[in-house]
């Protein structure tokens, strides 16, 4: 079956992609949530003409994006952590952290685009990846020290 994302789901595709799916994900799942609609020729055509107008400001909202992601780039964040004896952070650090750590230093960066690759229970220095925009996405370092 083909859908017409409404909004970005992870692990398929951004919003205004059209996708195939299996039939029960899509109709159980993703157009009752309303992330999605079904693929019909006239809302093909809908879509077609809805991204042709907003294909200015989708530019302009690349372009900050891409600003944003060299800023970005050069970031490095230090984070505190209680810690065992041994090392050992008690719990983990996550992304609201990382996000809380990016507003101290003016940049507010929503929690949900935030990923981290590995899990970080100890001390040491990690990446994250932010995806600002579906084309665009910035690499920054942290450090989780003891408190």
């Amino acid at each position: 079956m083909e859908i017409i994302l409404l909004q970005d789901v992870q692990n398929l595709g951004y919003k205004d992609d059209v996708v195939k799916v299996k039939n029960g994900y899509g109709r159980n799942y993703l157009i009752p949530q309303g992330l999605a609609e079904l693929a019909t020729p006239s809302a093909k055509k809908q879509l077609a003409e809805n991204l042709k107008q907003r294909a200015h400001k989708l530019a302009k909202i690349k372009a900050d994006a891409e600003e944003l992601a060299s800023k970005l780039n050069g970031v490095s964040l230090t984070i505190g952590a209680k810690t065992s004896a041994t090392g050992t952070i008690f719990g983990s650090v996550n992304n609201i952290q990382i996000a809380e750590a990016l507003a101290k230093k003016g940049f507010e960066i929503d929690r949900k685009t935030i990923i981290i690759n590995d899990a970080v229970k100890e001390l040491g220095s990690y990446k994250a990846t932010i995806k600002l925009h579906k084309e665009v996405s910035a690499e920054i370092n942290f450090e989780v020290v003891a408190e």
